[in-house]
């Protein structure tokens, strides 16, 4: 297991964190999972308020387990709140769950709209949280996001942050800039969720595998990040113990590409300009809707599923539109009026009303909801 400096913490993290969202089943299958997790050099371990039993398995797991504390860091995620008090109450609950006296790590959980960040930036959330900071029970302090690029980087811009969690991987880059300005910031970066939300990576199709060979498309995924120096930690969200293996085969590969993976992302690259002239370049010029339609995220679904055969992955995603709120925002394709405003913004004259039509039809289904919705 490779570590890495996580900021200006000054944590030095495991490069794969164990994500506790996913173990549900049972208290003795998360203590399962975190012992193996940290029998393989895992030494962080994150999970949040709104997570079901999550804080309470981990509190109870390391309580039993013979984990030293100061050899493991714990992140707990709390959504904003517009009082302190508030603010003050959860995380005393949370520490109580936890079974601890202080949290490594204290992210607010889903800085996803701008009125979250205005909510955030209120007197009443963060005084709770720095008065925490004060009184020891919370060490360092950060925010998670599913948001816009433009939101990630005015938060990263406020400086109240040492830390970011959010999605970037091979198959969704639109965050780079946000790595970059964290990193002139000296935050410590936490990639969310880069096997399932990076593409299902876990059970890929024929054809993306055959483009990866001889690497497996999570393999290479997991490359494309942990090359990157600006990274500190990927989170894996094991289930069970089981589903440590693959993703702990990589924890030692933070080395620059190589040359065989190297030509892997030529070949993936090259797949890609095969689906023009109907490719969307994910520019983003045809924000905002009318319709609040997702269109950059509905054509990159499309883009997925016609280069790649994506498709399970592309209809997982594009039926949590309208069905996730704030987590995964905008209307679906067929929501599409024809107004043709923003036809003259697409700099590759894409005619997006017939792609929007064409990718609902290929995949809508049945609506689907966050886990913990």
């Amino acid at each position: 297991m490779r570590y890495r400096r996580f900021g200006k913490t000054n944590l030095y993290l495991s490069v794969f964190s164990l994500g506790t969202m996913r173990y549900l089943a049972s208290a003795d299958c998360a203590r399962q999972t975190i012992e193996k997790a940290y029998a393989c050099g895992i030494n962080h371990f994150e999970t949040a308020r709104g997570y079901g039993k999550s804080e309470e398995y981990l509190g109870a797991a390391l309580a039993s387990l013979p984990i030293e504390r100061s050899q493991i860091y714990i992140t707990t995620k709390i959504s904003p709140t517009v009082d302190a008090d508030s603010m003050s109450c959860y995380i005393d609950e949370s520490l109580q769950r936890l079974q601890l006296d202080y949290i490594d790590c204290l992210a607010m959980h889903g800085i996803n709209t701008w009125e979250h960040l205005k909510q955030l930036l209120g007197k009443g959330c963060m005084s709770a949280v720095q008065a925490a900071v004060k009184a020891g029970k919370v060490k360092h302090v950060g925010f998670s996001t599913h948001g816009s690029l433009e939101l990630i980087t005015e938060a990263i811009a406020t400086g109240l942050f040492e830390f970011v969690n959010l999605h970037y991987y091979y198959f969704f880059q639109r965050h780079a800039a946000a790595l970059e300005l964290a990193k002139t910031k000296d935050m410590g970066i936490f990639i969310i969720s880069p096997a399932d939300k990076g593409g299902k990576l876990y059970n890929p199709p024929q054809k993306l595998t055959d483009l990866c060979y001889p690497l497996t498309p999570l393999e290479l995924n997991y490359r494309f990040l942990l090359s990157d120096p600006r990274i500190t930690t990927l989170s894996v969200g094991a289930a069970k113990a089981e589903e440590l293996i693959e993703p702990l085969k990589q924890c030692d590969r933070t080395e620059p590409l190589n040359p065989t993976e190297i030509a892997a992302f030529q070949r993936l690259e090259a797949q890609l300009t095969t689906i023009e002239p109907q490719k969307c370049s994910q520019c983003y010029a045809c924000l905002p809707c009318p319709e609040n339609i997702n269109i950059p995220e509905i054509l990159r679904l499309r883009n997925l599923a016609d280069a790649y055969d994506l498709s399970d992955y592309s209809n997982y995603r594009y039926t949590m539109l309208e069905n996730a709120g704030h987590w995964f925002p905008g209307n679906k394709g067929d929501r599409c009026t024809s107004c043709g405003d923003c036809l003259p913004r697409c700099p590759e004259q894409l005619d997006i009303p017939a792609l929007l039509a064409d990718a609902h039809q290929k995949l809508n289904g049945s609506p689907r909801r966050r886990l913990w919705e």
